[in-house]
């Protein structure tokens, strides 16, 4: 598969009372087109920070960040680059500008001058792809937060981005809202072969994802598929951190010396090997 994104040796710095402070130092990284990689780290670990590189709202003190080709720190390049790599944040509330729906997920496309037509189509395939299309006369407002999540992701989408970089989003949502924003970036993945970047804490929702990246201190600590990274229990939890349930049920069991396979992360898989486990002990 091609790179959309590659983070070339890149560190990132504040400039504080005590003096600069190195939040991502000299890290490197790609994403391919297509691909669903979630991005893991304790508060402080520099995943957010990544987020906001990859379509240039932060920008390296050191190293290049290229999207499809183009440096982020290129001004004349900055209104393409962002066209290619859409941002949704974790509330929704700071991204609706609009009092209707239909109006608030055409207000990019407002500004970027896209003609009546054109805009109309965009709106309706992005409502229709998120799930919202009946709500498009509705008042933002009066939705639920995974309504309102779903509305915002659908402004990114009628830009027609490649890639959408998401920072917590399921953050402040209930569990069905949380559930909603997922089944649609899953869905925009799979089906429109958008690439999702999800900034995450929830490890049921990295689970999911087709690679896991987990972040320390500025630094990539682990990346691969899920199973492989979740199967690092240890370490994941001595930078606090958490594993999928039905993982760490499985770890316990194995440290209680019972043989089973410690790459486990979904609910079904740990029926499985349970229900299996307890046949051969009968």
């Amino acid at each position: 598969m091609d790179k959309i994104i590659s983070v070339n040796n890149v560190t990132f710095e504040y400039e504080t009372d005590d003096g600069v402070l190195a939040v991502i130092e000299d890290l490197s990284v790609n994403f391919e087109k297509g691909s669903f990689t979630a991005v893991l780290g304790h508060n402080g670990s520099g995943k957010s920070t990544l987020a906001k590189l990859l379509n240039g709202l932060n920008k390296p003190a050191k190293g290049d960040v290229i999207v499809s080709g183009m440096n982020t720190d290129d001004d004349d390049k900055a209104i393409d680059i962002k066209r290619i790599v859409g941002m949704v944040f974790q509330n929704p509330d700071n991204q609706l500008v609009s009092t209707v729906v239909d109006e608030d997920v055409a207000f990019g496309l407002e500004n970027l001058g896209v003609e009546p037509h054109e805009m109309r189509r965009r709106v309706d395939e992005a409502l229709k792809a998120v799930d919202m299309y009946e709500y498009k006369d509705s008042s933002p407002h009066k939705l639920s937060g995974g309504q309102k999540q779903r509305i915002a992701i659908a402004g990114i989408i009628a830009m027609e981005p490649e890639c959408i970089v998401l920072d917590e989003p399921t953050a402040m949502l209930d569990p069905r809202g949380r559930q909603e924003v997922m089944e649609t970036i899953i869905k925009l993945c799979r089906e429109k072969g958008i690439t999702i970047i999800l900034i995450t804490h929830y490890m049921n929702e990295a689970a999911m994802a087709d690679r896991v990246v987990v972040m320390d201190n500025g630094k990539i600590l682990l990346d691969g598929i899920p199973s492989k990274v979740f199967s690092q229990v240890e370490l994941l939890q001595s930078v606090g951190l958490d594993v999928p349930q039905p993982t760490e049920l499985i770890f316990e069991l194995k440290k209680a010396g019972i043989d089973l396979d410690g790459s486990i992360i979904t609910v079904d898989e740990c029926v499985k090997a349970l229900t299996q486990a307890l046949r051969e002990e009968i």
